[in-house]
């Protein structure tokens, strides 16, 4: 087995960042940014086999879990609570889980995510089961409260994943499909906020939305499903009922679709 290096701990490449302008900081973390992208491209073979896990769950009724502390915590939760604004989902299709609860989403809570039991005990408040998939979002790889949930996990039948960037983690061991984007020492040492927080908010892009195609929840180019939830939403949808059923007045496209509540709802009640 290939030795285990904390490549976000190692030191920055940058030196006397307190010394720099305004400018050189932005440029430097700027070019660090840069790096990103190229680090996500080589995992993509891995975030396909994961996609494809967690597609054919959901297909079949399942959930999907994403479990993490800090930022990566926050992370999940962002990406879960944006799924069903944007494809139409029920709340609690997709759920984030996050080490000290929903205090932790805001706040630092000390050693939550030191417990070895607390991430499982999370889990089954939500009755999770071997119908859904738990990925487990730790930039380290080595967070104790995910790491112990997704081996309880294992033992359970329950499909796992996970995100880090660290190469061969603890965490990536305790997955059955997991991903590592290795995008170096960060440019304040260890704050891993930065390009490993960068990282794993691409892929997780990347996750929710294929997921979300394959699950039928987008037509062409189009969130179809989407909630009407603010003037903006309901301008773009008005638009794409326009554009669907060559419709040409503004109104008649606005009353159709907040009569049936969705685009694609809409389309189909006019098909």
């Amino acid at each position: 087995m290939a030795e285990f290096i904390k490549v976000t701990e190692q030191p920055s490449t940058y030196r006397h960042l307190e010394k720099m302008s305004i400018q050189d900081l932005l440029l430097n973390i700027n070019n660090e940014d840069k790096m990103v992208p190229a680090a996500v491209e080589k995992a993509i073979p891995q975030i396909e086999k994961l996609v494809a896990a967690i597609a054919d769950k959901m297909l079949a009724g399942g959930r999907l879990f994403y479990i993490g502390a800090g930022t990566s915590g926050r992370l999940g939760i962002v990406d879960a609570s944006e799924c069903p604004p944007s494809f139409g989902v029920p709340y609690g299709l997709v759920i984030g889980l996050i080490a000290g609860g929903d205090k932790a989403i805001t706040q630092a809570v000390e050693f939550a995510e030191d417990s070895t039991e607390q991430g499982w005990a999370d889990l089954q408040r939500h009755f999770v089961s071997d119908k859904d998939v738990v990925v487990g979002l730790a930039a380290s790889g080595t967070t104790p409260y995910v790491i112990s949930a997704l081996k309880e996990c294992r033992k359970q039948g329950i499909i796992t994943g996970s995100i880090s960037c660290n190469p061969h983690s603890p965490v990536s061991r305790e997955a059955d499909f997991p991903v590592e984007v290795v995008v170096g020492p960060e440019f304040v040492t260890g704050s891993t906020r930065m390009k490993s927080g960068t990282a794993q908010k691409l892929v997780l892009n990347m996750i929710s939305t294929s997921v979300m195609i394959q699950l039928g929840r987008v037509e062409d180019n189009k969130m179809v499903n989407m909630q009407l939830s603010n003037v903006k939403l309901v301008d773009r949808g008005v638009k794409m009922v326009m554009d669907k059923l060559k419709i040409t007045e503004y109104e008649v496209a606005k009353d159709l679709l907040l009569k049936h509540g969705s685009v694609k709802k809409a389309v189909e009640a006019a098909g």
